[in-house]
């Protein structure tokens, strides 16, 4: 299994750690999984997520390649812009949600870390269809280091140990600076609902980076606390960010999760066209969020209407610390993917109460 840079460290802070994706990666601290949660939320969380992959694409092609194999629009993107995008198969399903950042000669891809081969390889077969000098693709992914600075203090904290003003950025951009004397591409991006950063460095710097910003929190009065994955999990239920294998996957449309906002119909991209013919179907299942009473809500889990049919299932659930509520996302059938509607969940062979409401239970920052 692999380790990252840092896995010694968060043995040696009493992390809980198990694999994911192919790492051995913290899952939660002492203080709990609830407290980091917590903690994100009221002041500054920082989280190891060097098991994501980056991909750097160059070449006089790259910006026809780029358009073609994401989803969103990025012909329109300036230097140090950042958008969310999905990579698509030629049925139209997910083979992974990312992140696009428009640098001054090159586009930097980050990808989930248990999708990272599969990326590699459907980027560059794709890239076989031009011509050999047209497009670069770089696997940047072991020379590069990545955390992420999280919460309402973020921001506040970078601003004192960077070379410039990070408030400067915009939120969905990027630029250069020297945090604690290291230098990033520091992209105003994040999977927690709260405004923070995604630093990448090189990956000789990821101690050194990482415990300076712990230092330097608690030098300045600013609560900074490693988070594990089980709060990083809850952050982004709460705020309705999907994670790939349950909001979205090779099964899963975007359509039917809800992201067709993230498909640019106007411009060609691999899996439009099934994409485009989902759209005149009509979709036989939606995503939908519910709140349960009576246990908690875990992935797999059958959904039935107040008869007792079964209309769907789990995709994700969990306790949600900020909204206080058992919570789950589901695929039901489109017609009971009203707020409001009253169904049920099946807990250990009995139901249990849900009701349908409205995504996401928490708002994340950059909506408000």
């Amino acid at each position: 299994m692999d380790q990252t840079r840092l896995h010694a460290w968060h043995i040696a802070a009493g992390a809980k750690m198990a694999p994911f994706a192919g790492y051995d990666m913290p899952i939660s601290y002492p203080m709990g999984s609830v407290e980091e949660h917590l903690v994100t939320r009221r002041s500054v969380g920082l989280f190891d997520i060097d098991h994501m992959g980056q991909v750097e694409v160059t070449g006089p092609g790259a910006d026809a390649f780029v358009s073609r194999i994401v989803s969103s629009r990025v012909l329109d993107m300036k230097d140090g812009d950042a958008r969310y995008s999905l990579l698509l198969n030629e049925r139209g399903t997910v083979i992974d949600d990312l992140f696009v950042y428009k640098l001054p000669r090159a586009w930097w891809i980050v990808v989930n870390a248990s999708n990272r081969a599969e990326d590699l390889a459907w980027m560059r077969a794709l890239a076989n269809t031009h011509k050999p000098a047209e497009v670069r693709i770089d696997d940047r992914s072991e020379e590069t280091y990545m955390i992420a600075v999280q919460g309402p203090r973020a921001i506040e904290l970078l601003d004192l140990v960077s070379d410039s003003r990070i408030s400067a950025y915009p939120r969905f951009s990027s630029g250069n600076a020297k945090v604690l004397g290291v230098p990033c591409l520091v992209g105003r991006t994040g999977y927690t609902g709260e405004d923070g950063v995604e630093l990448f460095f090189p990956a000789d710097d990821a101690e050194k980076l990482w415990t300076g910003l712990i230092a330097e929190g608690e030098k300045r009065g600013i609560e900074t606390k490693a988070i594990g994955l089980a709060a990083r999990d809850s952050l982004r239920f709460e705020a309705g960010m999907p994670l790939h294998g349950h909001e979205l996957s090779q099964d899963i449309s975007p359509l039917e999760s809800g992201f067709k906002w993230a498909c640019d119909l106007e411009k060609d991209f691999v899996g439009k066209a099934a994409v485009e013919r989902l759209a005149s179907a009509g979709v036989t299942r939606k995503l939908v969020g519910l709140t349960v009473q009576g246990g908690v809500p875990r992935e797999g889990y059958e959904v039935q209407d107040e008869s007792g049919r079964a209309v769907g299932s789990v995709v994700a659930g969990m306790f949600c610390p900020t909204a206080k509520v058992f919570a789950a996302n589901a695929f039901v059938e489109p017609g009971l993917a009203k707020s409001g509607t009253a169904l049920r969940v099946i807990i250990r062979g009995k139901p249990a109460p849900a009701v349908v409401v409205k995504r996401p239970l928490y708002v994340p920052a950059y909506r408000r």
